[in-house]
């Protein structure tokens, strides 16, 4: 049966800029989406439950993300390689590609779901969780391994979309279920009497109904990303291309989410305060943060397209677009967000010291954001060419070692003071987009040359 391309996004041709905006738009407001369906919990226990099971959802944060990054890992490598042939047309081996995609994601669905199960309590002590939020966090993190199948599946799922082109309607399915799961929360938290239980419930309850409607979505499509049971498989070769992407993104975000525990404990020493306003700091930074991840997957799913059309000038032409983009909509963010930085600290606290520490570090830092969107942008375009090692070795320096050995040596011989801890973030993002910069044109001058016959 032939298959139309109705609901997809070719963004081998038309306008470069107009693409990219089309694209990331949609994912912009679907990480707020997804900020929103991942604080819900914690507002709702901290509202209506209490202190310890507020600090029970946030001690499982860290186990949770782990699992979720590293996955996210694979998403991105299947997604190249998925964009890769729907750029050549190659409708064939885009079939085998989702194909194997989803029978591996069915596979690590088992092999998560187990491991967080067997895990849970070992997990919890090795994080040195206090004895009075313990069992809550046990109860939380055990019904959420149970639903963990439905996270996986609609971020594969939504992924397999993305490298189509087609960003609206898992923005469609994650608003109709963060507003579920606000429903939920409170049926379950207020109506029920639930407790940390019922958050939990509504959260997989939730995520089960979005990876349901994008399974039907691909099985009943008619498109060139139709999913067909019976040929599911997996593919040793396309498998193969899907980890050599994959595998190194998802160690990168693991280490370097990982690695922020030590910048904490830096922190951590300017007393509770200074902790609170770095904490405040960092919601307003992931927010700002949300324009240059979205751009950063249209690099990624514009790269990848047009590599597979044999189209390499207008791949980096799209990189450019993207990280012009990017920072436009960053700079502008952050220039309000620094404007208003007093207000927006004082939505999380109206502490005195911490309303000063977090403006400090908000109105310190958030203009350095423009080195991270070149460095996200530039990382997402590297792996839509298929090399996901160089962005994690760089970004792994970057962001683990060179932040880490600034905060070292300041801290004990230069001036240890909460402006200059701070400072580490933009000190990674510095020498990151320094040095991607350099090895980006090096890969980019490369291919240009082979596609051209001169090497």
């Amino acid at each position: 049966m032939a298959l139309r391309a109705a609901s997809t996004r070719d963004m081998t041709r038309g306008p470069i800029l107009r693409q990219i905006m089309l694209f990331s738009l949609p994912l912009m407001l679907g990480n707020v989406f997804q900020m929103l369906y991942n604080t819900v919990d914690s507002v709702v226990v901290g509202n209506f439950v209490g202190k310890e099971a507020l600090a029970a959802v946030g001690a499982t944060a860290l186990i949770v993300n782990m699992l979720v990054f590293f996955f996210n890992g694979f998403s991105i490598g299947a997604g190249v390689v998925i964009a890769r042939h729907f750029g050549a047309r190659d409708h064939q081996r885009l079939h085998v590609a989702i194909e194997t995609t989803m029978a591996v994601t069915f596979i690590l669905c088992a092999a998560f779901t187990a491991l967080g199960l067997l895990l849970v309590r070992p997990m919890l002590r090795l994080m040195a969780t206090p004895e009075d939020v313990f069992e809550d966090a046990v109860t939380y993190l055990t019904i959420y391994f149970y639903g963990f199948s439905g996270l996986l599946v609609y971020n594969m799922g939504s992924g397999i979309l993305r490298a189509v082109g087609d960003t609206t309607r898992p923005l469609m399915f994650l608003i109709l279920t963060s507003l579920l799961n606000i429903v939920l929360d409170l049926a379950f938290v207020i109506g029920l009497k639930a407790g940390i239980a019922g958050v939990a419930w509504a959260t997989i309850i939730s995520q089960l109904i979005s990876a349901i409607l994008t399974l039907r979505l691909l099985t009943r499509s008619d498109d060139v990303y139709r999913l067909v049971w019976g040929d599911l498989s997996v593919d040793p070769a396309v498998l193969k291309r899907i980890v050599a992407v994959g595998l190194p993104a998802g160690l990168q975000s693991v280490v370097t989410a990982f690695s922020n525990i030590f910048v904490q404990s830096y922190i951590n020493y300017f007393g509770s305060g200074c902790m609170a306003g770095w904490s405040c700091y960092n919601k307003v930074d992931q927010f700002i943060m949300l324009p240059m991840q979205s751009t950063a997957m249209a690099a990624t799913t514009f790269v990848s397209q047009n590599i597979g059309a044999k189209q390499t000038r207008r791949a980096h032409r799209g990189t450019l677009a993207a990280i012009g983009l990017s920072m436009a909509i960053t700079g502008g963010v952050g220039l309000l967000i620094m404007l208003f930085a007093v207000p927006a600290v004082k939505l999380f606290s109206p502490d005195p010291a911490v309303i000063e520490y977090g403006v400090l570090f908000i109105r310190a830092n958030t203009l350095f954001l423009l080195f991270n969107c070149v460095n996200h942008t530039l990382a997402g375009a590297l792996r839509g060419m298929g090399d996901s090692r160089g962005p994690m070795a760089i970004m792994l320096l970057s962001f683990v070692a060179i932040r880490q050995v600034y905060l070292f040596v300041l801290t004990r011989y230069i001036a240890n003071t909460p402006f200059w801890v701070g400072f580490g973030y933009p000190v990674g993002w510095m020498c990151c987009c320094l040095i991607e910069v350099g090895y980006y044109l090096l890969k980019w001058g490369r291919r240009m040359r082979v596609e051209e016959g001169t090497s």
